[in-house]
């Protein structure tokens, strides 16, 4: 019983711990928002699905159109591009809406986005079967980087390539990299991620379309929030923590030096002899 005690007892230690450190990250970082400006909100085909059909074109859905010069690039299963330049496509409403964040006067402010704009990604052949991945890096309107992939598993025949084609070896602009890593625009008054916007330019970026505009949170919330949780866990540790160490199970009797002196007195007892031994030694001095 005592060693399941100190098992609970150092789970609940750890425990405790872990919600500690996580409670001090929480606070010594910054809240960031969610997601990014002009993020990728949906795909054609969808990341992890499976492509049994030779698609002409890959769509990449964004909250926001993508930079003009911004950079696409499909591999195959053997790394080689498969790609043969793309072009912006007709947006479309979104399936399931996206929210991202902006900051006004210090809090965080939600934009539900609910149309998406297509980069459209020609796939110039499709060589075996196996893992794709469609890379893309762009910046959004506000000087945010916008980077990933996607990747899908394709399980179709096998097409040639056109007649002429060679696989592409360009990267992105040079101008794309550098203001990408720089993280803002060279615009005057742009800024990176979270995007500060005064009432001056609180117009909607280029080419975004949100629709709904919730209320926003504070900063300090989710911090507040984690204090809140780590002091429940820890009250109802403390209720339920079992009774000392030093309180008898119920129901057991109790092995003392009263149970155990009553056996050493029954074998401490001598055994009385009676008989003809006792009394022979009187018979004999009579004779």
């Amino acid at each position: 019983m005592r060693s399941k005690l100190i098992t609970v007892r150092k789970v609940l230690s750890r425990t405790v711990a872990a919600l500690a450190a996580a409670l001090a990250v929480s606070l010594l970082l910054p809240v960031a928002p969610a997601y990014a400006h002009g993020q990728l909100a949906t795909s054609t085909p969808l990341t992890g699905t499976v492509v049994r059909e030779p698609l002409t074109q890959l769509a990449l859905y964004f909250t926001e159109k993508p930079a003009s010069n911004a950079h696409f690039a499909v591999t195959g299963p053997d790394g080689s591009r498969v790609d043969s330049g793309w072009s912006h496509g007709e947006p479309k409403r979104l399936d399931k809406p996206v929210t991202e964040y902006f900051m006004v006067n210090g809090v965080f402010e939600p934009r539900l986005y609910h149309t998406g704009f297509p980069a459209m990604v020609t796939v110039a052949h499709w060589p075996a079967k196996g893992r794709y991945t469609a890379s893309y890096l762009s910046v959004a309107s506000d000087g945010e980087a916008v980077r990933g992939e996607v990747s899908f598993d394709y399980q179709g025949p096998g097409t040639p390539a056109p007649a002429g084609w060679s696989p592409p070896t360009a990267g992105p602009d040079p101008a794309l990299i550098a203001q990408a890593e720089g993280g803002g625009s060279t615009t005057p008054g742009a800024t990176g991620s979270p995007v500060a916007l005064t009432d001056a330019a609180a117009d909607d970026p280029a080419g975004a379309a949100p629709e709904q505009r919730g209320g926003g949170f504070p900063a300090w919330l989710v911090p507040a929030l984690i204090v809140v949780v780590v002091s429940a866990v820890v009250l109802l540790a403390a209720r339920r923590r079992p009774a000392a160490r030093g309180a008898s199970p119920a129901g057991r009797r109790p092995a003392g030096p009263a149970g155990r002196g009553a056996g050493a007195r029954k074998a401490a007892a001598p055994t009385r002899k009676t008989g003809a031994r006792t009394g022979g030694p009187a018979r004999r001095g009579r004779r």
